[in-house]
């Protein structure tokens, strides 16, 4: 879809696909109510301000929330349907992963999820599983604020992504 599309959609179809790109209602409202947007520049622009300044730490986990954990396949095709073409396209590099891979994978996200209280998230577009790995496991050394703040910008990333 094009900006011109997007600008000539109905509002129900532009705060759908809002949601797609980023699981926090706070900032699909606030985007829906600058929409349309005049360039791509303008929306990104806007993306970027509500996500850094008016969302907090509650609509960041929300958003989180909107994601399977890497590599779980049953969860990207049950509870995540409606974004499956977009986080399976992300994830494709856990397609080809070892199943010994796949399950320090699970591991490593359990262990992430207990220690922060959210789902690991990374922009996953080009990582091979090991890489993805390697990430999540270096990422379990950082302090809950820091790991917040890397996790709400890999968000970011995924958001102007889609």
């Amino acid at each position: 879809m094009d900006l011109q599309q997007f600008n000539t959609s109905d509002m129900a179809y532009v705060r759908e696909q809002l949601g797609l790109c980023c699981g926090a209602a706070l900032w699909v409202e606030r985007m829906a109510a600058q929409w349309p947007f005049a360039t791509e520049k303008a929306l990104v622009e806007q993306a970027e301000q509500i996500w850094h300044e008016e969302c907090d730490e509650t609509d960041w986990r929300e958003a989180f929330t909107h994601h399977p954990k890497i590599g779980d396949v049953e969860s990207l095709g049950k509870k995540f349907a409606s974004t499956q073409h977009l986080a399976g396209n992300e994830q494709s590099g856990v397609q080809t992963a070892t199943l010994e891979t796949l399950q320090a994978l699970a591991d490593a996200n359990h262990a992430y999820e207990a220690r922060f209280g959210f789902i690991f998230i990374v922009c996953a577009t080009g990582k091979s599983a090991p890489e993805m790995l390697r990430l999540l496991q270096d990422r379990l050394s950082n302090s809950q604020d820091e790991e917040l703040a890397v996790a709400m910008g890999e968000q970011h990333k995924i958001t102007l992504i889609r």
